[in-house]
């Protein structure tokens, strides 16, 4: 099987997020895409949402697609926060299946990738969303010190660029705003019965 890994802080899931896994999917022919939610970004402000939290809004999310399933492996206390630690982990956990992991091109760009090349050998191919304003020249700048023959794995997927993020999201709550279809709606449910996100606001996609 082919299997995509499509992860992040999901703080929370949004409509772009379904959409880029969706044409991942179709694009390099996954026959299923796992969301992975991590505990901690590395690179990142601490998540707003609690870990359950953000698990239950993807569940939430994906439940209508049978092509997408949710895995808890970064959740794990002793996760490091890093793609080169839990890809073995998720080798383990599906050893007959290929691996390919889903980033969003701002994320490869701005935020420092540990053991990149080491992240590559493990995967099929790492699949790249267009995000915002990322050029191929950031792009190919961002995997310059990365062997060639591993390069090839690299694959930037065709869709329009995606603006939205949950930045924004967490924005228009914070404001007192609704945040109505740029997340599903079950999950702008679940956001207004557990009122999250409604005090700070934290810059970050």
């Amino acid at each position: 099987m082919k299997l995509g890994i499509f992860g992040g802080s999901f703080d929370p899931i949004h409509d772009a997020h379904l959409f880029v896994a969706e044409v991942a999917r179709e694009e390099c022919a996954l026959d299923r895409v796992l969301f992975v939610p991590t505990l901690r970004g590395r690179h990142r402000d601490p998540p707003q949402a609690s870990p359950q939290d953000r698990a239950e809004m993807i569940r939430l999310a994906i439940a209508s697609n049978p092509y997408f399933g949710l895995d808890l492996s970064d959740l794990d206390p002793a996760a490091s926060g890093y793609t080169v630690d839990l890809l073995p982990r998720l080798q383990e956990k599906y050893p007959d299946d290929d691996l390919s992991f889903i980033a969003g091109g701002d994320s490869l760009v701005r935020s420092p990738w540990f053991r990149l090349a080491e992240v590559l050998t493990m995967l099929d191919r790492f699949i790249v969303a267009p995000r915002g304003t990322v050029s191929q020249a950031e792009l190919d700048e961002a995997l310059g010190e990365v062997p060639y023959e591993l390069r090839k794995k690299v694959v930037v997927i065709d869709l329009p660029r995606v603006t939205e993020s949950a930045t924004l999201v967490r924005a228009r709550l914070g404001e007192g705003k609704s945040p109505r279809y740029l997340i599903p709606e079950p999950v702008f449910r679940y956001i207004e019965r557990h009122r999250l996100y409604r005090h700070s606001i934290v810059a970050r996609p």
